[in-house]
């Protein structure tokens, strides 16, 4: 499963990272690593279609959802069609 959020199309980044140590002496970069959103599986109800799904979104799309209503916010997404 993707580690996008369907409704904000927030995925990975990458974070840069080394050691405060190195900054005192010469550079040697450290492996970089990777932030992902904070993504949640719930499951939520739709009046309009009386019946319910799981989605798998970010906190973020959580809030929109509940800012603007499931129906509408999963349409415009393209997750209900």
């Amino acid at each position: 499963m993707a580690k996008i959020c369907p409704i904000t199309k927030k995925g990975p980044r990458k974070a840069g990272k080394y050691a405060n140590r190195t900054r005192a002496t010469i550079f040697t970069p450290i492996p970089k690593t990777y932030k992902f959103p904070n993504l949640q599986t719930k499951a939520i109800y739709i009046p309009e279609l009386k019946k319910s799904m799981k989605v798998r979104i970010s906190t973020q799309g959580l809030r929109t959802i509940k800012k603007n209503g499931a129906f509408a916010t999963l349409t415009k997404a393209g997750i209900i069609k």
